[in-house]
């Protein structure tokens, strides 16, 4: 789903005017715990008084606009905490709000429809599912507390006691795209499954997924582009 708006956010343009434009920005905010009211406030305002790094915000947001931006100023090691935050964030707005909501939708949908083919549906969906949880599951348990634990031996100037074996490059190679099969859902809906009085319900369930999509594909540009070279950079400091 290409959410694309045709302007690149900075410092000093008003966070209210964004979201008008662009409101799926409001995801980026609810991941960043950043409430309202806005007022005019700038982005480098709102940015100042939660104590976030306005570049990094700057980043994420012109993700969800469709655009690259380069920083100004470098990120620190520091920033890993909170794009850490972020993520965590994420994978509770997915696994606890949008996948259950799909869910409900995709049961729904199979009370109204009794072709075979709809039986496939909750069956692909849940063993995905599953799959998603244990791959959040991974980077929680995992790779975040790792990250965390370099950084804060970096900030203290100590080697790590336990001279874990463990490198970002695993995380790089554990990390698979979760995007290409709710496209293959998608493309069962569109393409293949009959329909029978559920036209309605399956608009609903197609919007969902695409707004899923949309906003996977963020979070995995944001791991591969942003968290996993910075944590090479700190890797290369031990």
């Amino acid at each position: 789903m290409n959410q694309t708006v045709n302007f690149q956010l900075s410092s000093d343009i008003k966070l209210s005017d964004c979201i008008t434009i662009n409101p799926y920005l409001l995801l980026l905010l609810e991941h960043f715990d950043i409430g309202f009211p806005l007022h005019d406030k700038s982005i480098k305002i709102i940015c100042d008084e939660n104590h976030l790094n306005c570049e990094l915000f700057l980043i994420f947001a012109n993700l969800y606009n469709g655009h690259q931006y380069i920083p100004k100023t470098p990120l620190s090691y520091n920033d890993t905490q909170a794009i850490i935050n972020y993520l965590k964030k994420s994978h509770n707005y997915y696994s606890e709000e949008i996948y259950p909501n799909i869910l409900i939708t995709i049961n729904q949908m199979a009370e109204l429809n009794n072709f075979k083919e709809m039986a496939l549906v909750p069956k692909f969906f849940i063993k995905y599912f599953n799959e998603v949880i244990e791959h959040f599951d991974y980077e929680n348990n995992v790779v975040f507390p790792y990250i965390l634990e370099l950084n804060e031996h970096i900030k203290a100037k100590t080697q790590n006691e336990k001279k874990s074996k463990y490198s970002v490059l695993e995380y790089k190679e554990h990390h698979n795209d979760i995007e290409e099969k709710l496209n293959d859902l998608k493309n069962l809906l569109i393409k293949y499954l009959p329909q029978k009085n559920d036209q309605s319900i399956r608009r609903k369930l197609l919007l969902l997924l695409s707004e899923l999509e949309y906003d996977l594909n963020i979070h995995s540009k944001i791991e591969d582009f942003i968290l996993i070279p910075l944590v090479a950079q700190m890797e290369s400091r031990k």
